[in-house]
């Protein structure tokens, strides 16, 4: 099979612009060897030295020898960012959401990916069902990592059952190989009530920390539930004592594990701590917000960037004004906090916080991450929004203005007359704008 790897892209001042190299060139091989992937290309190029040859648009090829730093990267992207097939997901799993989804939505909604390469260059987690000996084998050679898991159990008999997937109970198996290979690993654990809790979630911790510290944290998060369930596992949603057991079992190990090796390792996502109406940990907790993109300490770090920013002197605009913050439902009581406390500071400014209802995917799904355009435009319709609508980011598709169901930020601003600013996931952008900034 030829691997055609067009180049997209070539930065401004990387090594690829002095070498001349254009998109539409297509590289041909590095060291004389020919590129499968991105785990090839990364590793290949780590030497000081290296001999790549390009064909040209027109056909011609040309041989380059490179002399660099070790691990300088050549400054060019690819039309492909694997530089190969993604690897679509072999699983079932009995908590899939995707599987939740409704008829009708943009087909890529529905592409499950679990390529390890995607958690290599992206921090994505995988399930390592889809690897094969070999697929361990590059790894371990090129000693790429972190590579991020998703445990779910470690016991063999339940995590086949969890991810309908006859090859999910050899994990321990292939954790321990990449253990003793020096590979760094990050686990995550979706949390089924009456499947992998209890007595089931102890253990998982358990065997994990035993990679430590090769294995640096694990996440604990809820499963989210749709109204979209028809034919699938029948799944409970955890409750207000549900997560009080689970923080309770989980901070007991945290404290264990922080005196024994000073990590607390294991984390509950901020859901957990919403949910049982208890106060996040303190920014010590989350070592280093290692485990940020699973929802663990988002919340603390936006709590504690915003309350220093508004410590210093910010001038507000003149006149009295109105913000709207729509969020779900699950976060909105903590901005509300943070609002008050903006209006001490700045009484003629009015934060009115709008939980809005997950209609699209049922009232079970709080977070603001899966808000449609939709539930926004229809709960906000005849309400007097002021100046200006904040939504949060993660309510986009990476990188595009577009909600999950299609609906783009221009037709939220057309239908509820308002202008609509997207603000980051940092407390100085939040502050910014419900200053107006």
């Amino acid at each position: 099979m030829e691997h055609r790897h067009i180049i997209k892209k070539v930065l401004p001042g990387s090594i690829g612009a002095e070498l001349e190299l254009e998109p539409g060139d297509r590289l041909i091989s590095i060291n004389q060897q020919e590129v499968r992937d991105v785990f090839d290309y990364h590793y290949l190029i780590n030497d000081e030295y290296i001999e790549l040859v390009v064909e040209k648009a027109d056909g011609e090829e040309w041989e380059l020898e490179i002399e660099k730093d070790y691990e300088e990267d050549l400054g060019i992207e690819f039309e492909n960012g694997l530089m190969d097939d993604y690897r679509s997901c072999s699983n079932k799993c009995i908590f899939c959401f995707i599987d939740q989804l409704p008829k009708g939505m943009r087909p890529t909604m529905y592409f499950k990916d679990d390529d390890s390469r995607l958690s290599f260059l992206q921090g994505n987690y995988v399930t390592l069902t889809n690897m094969k000996d070999r697929d361990l084998d590059r790894i371990i050679h090129y000693h790429l990592s972190p590579i991020n898991v998703s445990v779910h159990t470690t016991e063999p008999e339940l995590r086949c059952m969890m991810l309908h997937n006859r090859f999910a109970g050899r994990l321990m198996d292939q954790l321990a190989r990449l253990n003793e290979a020096g590979i760094q690993m990050n686990g995550q654990i979706v949390l089924c009530k009456g499947v992998n809790d209890g007595v089931h979630l102890e253990k998982t911790i358990r065997d994990l920390a035993a990679f430590m510290p090769n294995m640096e944290s694990l996440s604990v998060v809820p499963v989210g539930l749709s109204k979209f369930r028809e034919g699938l596992y029948p799944l409970e949603p955890f409750e207000k004592k549900d997560a009080e057991a689970v923080l309770d079992m989980i901070e007991t190990y945290r404290e264990q594990f922080y005196r024994e090796y000073g990590t607390h390792f294991v984390h509950a996502s901020d859901e957990w701590y919403l949910l049982a109406d208890r106060p996040l940990p303190e920014e010590e907790g989350y070592d280093g917000y290692v485990q940020l993109e699973n929802g663990v300490g988002m919340l603390r770090l936006l709590h504690d960037e915003f309350l220093e920013a508004l410590s210093g002197y910010v001038p507000a605009p003149e006149g009295r004004h109105k913000v709207t913050i729509a969020t779900g439902r699950l976060a909105a009581p903590f901005l509300e906090k943070l609002a008050d406390a903006f209006h001490e500071k700045y009484p003629d400014i009015c934060v009115d916080i709008r939980a809005i209802e997950n209609r699209f995917f049922g009232e079970r799904i709080t977070v603001s991450g899966l808000l449609t355009g939709g539930d926004i435009m229809d709960q906000l319709r005849d309400i007097p929004l002021g100046e200006t609508l904040l939504l949060p980011v993660n309510v986009l598709r990476s990188g595009e203005d577009v909600l999950l169901d299609d609906i783009h930020v221009s037709e939220i601003e057309k239908t509820l007359q308002v202008p609509v600013r997207i603000v980051q996931s940092n407390g100085q952008d939040l502050l910014k704008a419900l200053l107006l900034q």
